[in-house]
């Protein structure tokens, strides 16, 4: 399976395809100055379980570090992910 990530700005959200079809996304809104809120990811039930919602959620975390944002993880799905790659936790917006 071939998966690539897209953000999708007119959307507020980044997307996942698998060999060139939408099959999920991970919703995105600002909320001040450089920082994202990380409200929601959605995976087609087909594609749950296959590393799909992690691999969306590592590559939209790169491209945010790469833009030099902070998160607010919102997301059960993101904050859980977070817990599990520390590596990223730079990223989190402090209250």
């Amino acid at each position: 399976m071939d998966l690539t990530v897209v953000d999708a700005p007119e959307r507020s959200r980044y997307e996942v395809s698998a060999d060139g079809r939408v099959v999920g996304f991970s919703a995105y809104h600002l909320i001040e100055e450089g920082v994202l809120a990380l409200p929601h990811v959605e995976v087609e039930s087909a594609f749950e379980g296959r590393g799909v919602a992690s691999a969306l959620v590592r590559e939209s975390l790169d491209d945010i570090r790469a833009r030099d944002l902070k998160v607010v993880p919102i997301c059960p799905f993101v904050q859980d992910f977070l817990k599990r790659h520390p590596a990223y936790g730079d990223l989190v917006q402090e209250a």
